[in-house]
């Protein structure tokens, strides 16, 4: 084991974490980064072609914590020699393979990470942690770390009804590599409700024609949700609704979390209107062999060999079906996990009764003393701000300050003009006014 030990080791290198280690490589800090994969890649299984970020280009790695660092997305054009077809463009949505290819640059830059490191356990001695990884040629490098900071990213979720499925089913993840096996089958399912199903039935609606199969279409939702986007809206994506959210009882959050799902699980409207108007497009030389079923939940499927047989129940008649299917793509999200690697400190971190990370309000998760921190984790404790690219460079100046106890990144605290809770100056219901006056009123506009 060596005995040098790191002012921070951080598990995991997808956006956020990546995000953290160009923060950091300016500063006085002693951190590295492990990965099991080869090298950065964000959601190839989904980069089609034309497909943009949701995002705007300032909600890249960096610019919202330091707008003059040189690993923002606007010094990758520059260096790259885009920056003026940027400009022309005129859209403030990068292609998703821009994003991509933007990390990866990134990534080449920065020597605190350390790719083919498949982190195996983490132990504790004392107050430093242990990460044990492993390499490819099964040898096991040993890391000591003053701090931890967990990107392990989320997991592809499959509904209960299809977890024991047999049979060549495709979750979004890895979509286009299952492409072209899907396309020679004579009929097509998705199911999902959100982006990356919207996305993945225009990209098969487009050939639906020329390669002559069935388009189906499966969503529990009572409809196609487009994304809410407007800009109080986007105020929830805010240190103070963040503050809110995380003072709320555990089973309001969850709640919460349900009626939520249209502000970072929905479509957007763009690709909505695309679909609809591919759909007449085509309908003009016939009938378009698609169906499109909402409110309606997979309950579970059998494989024969050749096909796949869906039970479909519609939420509002309360009848069940059945519909059959050669191909079968799950576009039903991703979810966080505590990983197995951290079974031997269990002990020293906070989980709740459902066995996710019981995250702090500064992102620690282990009973206050500041040492192990989560990145996108945390949307049941912190709300949607936890998936959101735009937020994770506040999240990571956030757990700089606490590694080098001051800060670094200045953060903004107030950014919106709502409240989302009970106003500070506000009196109880029935006491009486102040010489007339109303105590809870704003004079001035002022906050």
């Amino acid at each position: 084991m060596s005995a040098r030990t790191h002012d921070l080791v951080g598990i995991g290198i997808g956006p956020f974490n990546l995000g953290l280690a160009a923060l950091a490589d300016p500063l006085d800090l002693d951190a590295v980064f492990l990965d099991g994969r080869d090298g950065f890649a964000w959601h190839h299984g989904m980069m089609l072609e034309g497909a943009t970020t949701q995002v705007p280009f300032l909600a890249d790695l960096v610019t919202m914590a330091d707008p003059t660092s040189r690993f923002s997305f606007l010094a990758w054009l520059k260096a790259t020699g885009r920056l003026y077809p940027f400009y022309i463009r005129e859209s403030f949505y990068p292609l998703r393979s821009e994003y991509d290819a933007y990390c990866r640059w990134v990534a080449g830059q920065l020597a605190s990470l350390r790719w083919g490191r498949t982190v195996v356990r983490v132990e504790a001695d004392d107050d430093v942690y242990v990460v044990r990884a492993q390499r490819a040629d099964g040898t096991v490098e040993t890391y000591r770390a003053r701090h931890l900071v967990l990107g392990v990213g989320t997991q592809p979720v499959v509904p209960a009804g299809l977890r024991d499925l047999d049979g060549p089913v495709v979750h979004s993840a890895g979509y286009l590599p299952a492409r072209d096996r899907l396309r020679a089958g004579d009929s097509i399912t998705v199911v999902g409700s959100g982006q990356s199903a919207a996305e993945i039935y225009r990209d098969l609606l487009e050939d639906v024609d020329r390669h002559r199969y069935r388009l189906d279409w499966v969503t529990r939702s009572p409809r196609f949700f487009p994304m809410e986007y407007t800009k109080l809206t986007l105020e929830m994506t805010s240190p103070e609704y963040t503050d809110h959210f995380h003072a709320l009882p555990v089973g309001v959050r969850d709640r919460l979390a349900r009626e939520q799902r249209a502000l970072s699980k929905g479509i957007s409207g763009a690709l909505v209107d695309d679909i609809y108007d591919t759909l007449y497009r085509k309908s003009a030389a016939g009938p378009v062999p698609t169906t499109l079923l909402t409110d309606t939940e997979v309950l579970g499927a059998r494989w024969d060999g050749e096909r796949f047989a869906l039970r479909l129940r519609h939420a509002q008649l309360g009848t069940e079906h059945e519909r059959t299917t050669a191909g079968l793509v799950l576009a039903t999200g991703y979810a966080a996990h505590v990983p197995a690697f951290l079974d031997p400190v269990l002990d020293r971190l906070d989980l709740d009764a459902q066995g996710r990370f019981a995250v702090a309000r500064d992102y620690s998760v282990d009973g206050g003393r500041r040492r192990v921190f989560v990145q996108n984790g945390e949307e049941h404790t912190h709300g949607v701000t936890a998936p959101d690219l735009g937020f994770g460079p506040w999240r990571s100046s956030a757990i700089l300050e606490a590694v080098v106890g001051r800060e670094v990144y200045p953060r903004e605290r107030r950014i919106a003009f709502q409240e989302f809770g009970v106003p500070g100056d506000a009196r109880p219901a029935g006491a009486a006014a102040v010489d007339g006056v109303d105590a809870g009123a704003v004079v001035g506009g002022a906050r």
